[in-house]
């Protein structure tokens, strides 16, 4: 019996080792991928830093006007019954707007009428090369215009 409780002693240590070297190799392949984890992560971090940099506009701020103070609205969070006050004053809203004659009359007209009404005046800055966008629109319509009367009259013939 002494021989074979020896050769299971001998058997066991063996296992032993086996699940510390096991182990221990274990332990190493984790500590590696943590390092390529955080090597990685350095060298990403430092690419969006160069992106961010490469993206950095704050030298352009002192060229740029001082933006106006923005209004805080405090807007109320909707519930069911203030959700129903405000779809039944839009309904309501809605229907004196298509009633109006001067909508029915010409729809675009009105509402064109309406925005120019309630535009704010620095608005009306930018409206301007906005006309002049629409010149430019307009020029190219009559010059389309003129060349499919030159090539009609040319088919008349």
């Amino acid at each position: 019996m002494t021989g074979s409780s020896k050769k299971h002693d001998l058997k066991s240590k063996q296992k032993l080792e086996k699940k510390i070297s096991f182990y221990t190799k274990v332990k190493d392949a984790v500590t590696s991928l943590n390092a390529k984890k955080t090597v990685s992560k350095k060298n990403k971090q430092s690419r969006r830093q160069k992106k961010l940099k490469a993206y950095d506009l704050s030298a352009l701020s002192e060229f740029l006007p001082e933006p106006a103070a923005p209004e805080q609205k405090t807007e109320a969070k909707l519930n069911c019954k203030s959700r129903q006050t405000l779809v039944l004053q839009e309904s309501a809203h809605l229907k004196a707007v298509l009633d109006n004659p001067q909508f029915q009359l010409d729809p675009f007209a009105a509402i064109h009428q309406h925005l120019l009404a309630t535009q704010p005046p620095a608005a009306a800055k930018k409206d301007d090369t906005a006309g002049n966008q629409g010149k430019v629109f307009k020029d190219k319509k009559s010059r389309r215009k003129k060349g499919t009367s030159s090539i009609s009259q040319a088919m008349d013939i």
